[in-house]
């Protein structure tokens, strides 16, 4: 991973042989204590006074001066077949990981027959697995840096592969809410495996832009794939069969740990008394807001009242971890430097993207279910999906430099804006082989956007230490797993909106002594009448049938409506981009030139 290191003048450097100290705060800190003393080796600003391009002769120090320990060789590239080893073992990590968390997504309706349950309660299956995932990885990091990337790595899909197994006890609801609660904490140190074993695969030159941009690519193939597999799943059995599967990756996942190893790192004693009250404030914080999120929309927000009550307990419990760890010395996160404006920033930006990426998900996915549409009918258009992001993650990792950040997030926002306006045209004719171009542009730019920011994310808290990437873990975790969450509750709660808008419009339309509308009714209760001979029966069955169709009506062009919000949404960040990144710093010049020629006039 090619660090990036700051001098006086904010001039990057890189230094390949520091790149393990982003992800790897124990090894950070070993390197800190070898660092020279500030009288051995002059300060950088003391370096930065002095010409750029003068060559100066630099006395060779005296034989009582400490001597500076020399830098640790970078370590040799690994065979091909080796470093291939290492990319496989991270795509069947994230395989496993996205399978187990989209699986009950995308296969609620048959999974609730399975189970005798409803939509709303089968739904809380999906909300279970993320109540204890959403940040459980924050915990799981210091774990790891105190008692060894090995011993966590083995622990971890240990556990991952029993509880994974309690899937075959299940036999109701009630069973399920519980294995699915301790799957979706045990698949937690699935994520941090997948990153590992894709940056051990790449020279430290090559770990922050192939390493990280595959890593991230990665992470999106779990939705699709989990909606290729399914209805051949299902055909070959029940809905155990998804479970099966789920059970099979969790073992060859397991084999994997203990046949390819991972590069030990130091220990480091990180763990304090106090992470034990901020991090359970925190997970139930996290926890509550994501459950939330997931089935507020089905007991609608404002009807509900135990979801107020959840949300305030979820403030309350972020509030106060919040006010614990802004008065200790060594914090679990950051509240200083998450409250920065520089930092803020970089969150906001977070969150618009992973909104507007939820586009696919509660989007084009959901309209496709709606026209009854469903996973065996749309699989092309999950290949196009996938294709796309790896083409967008190479595409990254060939240009993604410092100071490129901006550039590839304009080019992303761009393809985003304009998949969503293609996919504002829908009609109820509409088919997924229709929408290729559009989602393939969006899957696109959506893996273009990820590995810049989070590079961006990482070398902003390596500036300040490595204590500072928990804090950032927070804000990729709170941005990425609840950020989502939280673009599907706010999409599909407008879609309902705007759904009950349109349906009112179009039953204004139709009046019943319209001959349009009378000679809709006859053909549409054509295909009854030659069975049924009541002519009342007829007609009301024609007007039942006239109001499935407004229904479908409504329900595309509030799908156009999202899609179109969705444009909007970035072309309005593309907008705010360039005002910041281009027009700001020309004022500023400007600026500048004027008031110093107003001050070199003489009164």
């Amino acid at each position: 991973m090619a660090d990036i290191r700051v001098t006086g003048k904010d001039e990057p450097k890189e230094a390949g042989d520091d790149a393990d100290a982003v992800l790897h705060p124990a090894n950070a800190g070993v390197q800190e204590a070898e660092k020279p003393t500030a009288e051995a080796v002059p300060s950088a600003s003391q370096q930065s006074v002095k010409p750029a391009l003068v060559e100066e002769a630099v006395e060779a120090p005296a034989s009582d001066a400490p001597q500076v320990p020399a830098a640790p060789p970078v370590p040799p590239a690994k065979p091909f077949l080796l470093s291939a080893a290492f990319v496989c073992a991270s795509l069947l990590m994230w395989i496993t990981q996205g399978i187990g968390l989209n699986m009950v997504a995308v296969n609620i309706p048959q999974i609730q027959g399975g189970l005798g349950a409803t939509t709303a309660e089968t739904t809380w299956l999906l909300a279970a697995y993320m109540a204890p995932n959403v940040s459980l990885t924050l915990f799981l990091m210091k774990i790891r840096t105190q008692y060894g990337l090995r011993r966590f790595t083995e622990l971890g899909l240990l556990t991952f592969v029993v509880v994974t197994s309690l899937h075959w006890f299940i036999h109701d609801l009630n069973s399920a809410l519980i294995v699915r609660f301790f799957s979706g904490a045990a698949a937690s140190p699935m994520s941090t495996l997948g990153f590992f074993y894709m940056l051990e695969a790449f020279p430290p030159s090559k770990k922050m832009s192939w390493g990280l941009c595959l890593a991230l690519t990665c992470t999106t193939l779990g939705a699709p794939l989990s909606r290729i597999i399914s209805p051949i799943l299902l055909d070959a059995g029940l809905w155990q069969q998804l479970y099966m599967l789920e059970i099979g990756l969790a073992m060859l996942c397991f084999a994997t740990v203990y046949t390819l190893k991972l590069t030990p790192i130091p220990h480091q004693k990180v763990l304090e008394k106090l992470d034990f009250i901020s991090y359970p404030l925190i997970a139930t914080g996290f926890g509550l807001l994501a459950m939330m999120l997931v089935v507020g929309r089905l007991y609608w927000w404002l009807e509900a009242p135990w979801i107020g009550i959840c949300l305030a307990v979820a403030f309350a419990a972020l509030a106060l971890a919040a006010a614990i760890e802004f008065n200790r010395e060594n914090p679990l996160i950051n509240i200083r430097w998450l409250t920065s404006r520089q930092t803020l920033t970089f969150t906001g930006m977070l969150l618009v993207f992973r909104l507007v990426l939820s586009e696919q998900t509660a989007g084009a996915t959901g309209m496709f279910q709606a026209l009854g549409i469903y996973n065996e009918q749309s699989t092309g258009l999950y290949w196009v999906l996938i294709i796309s992001s790896f083409m967008g993650g190479i595409s990254c990792a060939m240009v993604i430099r410092p100071g490129r950040e901006a550039y590839i997030y304009a080019v992303a926002l761009i393809l985003i804006m304009t998949g969503a306006f293609m996919d504002g045209h829908a009609n109820n004719l509409t088919r997924p082989e229709m929408m290729y171009l559009s989602q393939g542009m969006i899957s696109f730019g959506g893996a273009l956007f990820l590995p810049p920011a989070m590079a961006a994310g990482l070398m902003s808290a390596l500036k300040n230490g490595p204590a500072y990437i928990t804090s950032f873990i927070v804000i990729f975790i709170f941005t990425q797993s609840v950020g989502g969450l939280f673009g599907s509750a706010v999409f599909g709660s407008f879609v309902t909106w705007r759904q009950q808008h349109h349906m009112r419009a179009l039953y204004d339309q139709i009046v019943l002594t319209d001959p349009l509308v009378t000679l809709r009714i006859s053909q549409l209760s054509a295909a009854i009448s030659k069975v049924i001979t009541d002519p009342a029966y007829i007609q009301a069955e024609g007007a039942v049938l006239l109001g499935q169709q407004i229904m479908k009506e409504a329900t595309v062009l509030s799908y156009n409506d999202l899609f179109l919000l969705v444009s909007a949404i970035a072309a309005l960040t593309l907008v705010i981009l360039i005002i910041r990144r281009a027009v700001f710093p020309v004022i500023g010049k400007l600026w500048r030139l004027i008031h110093g020629r107003a001050i070199a006039q003489p009164a």
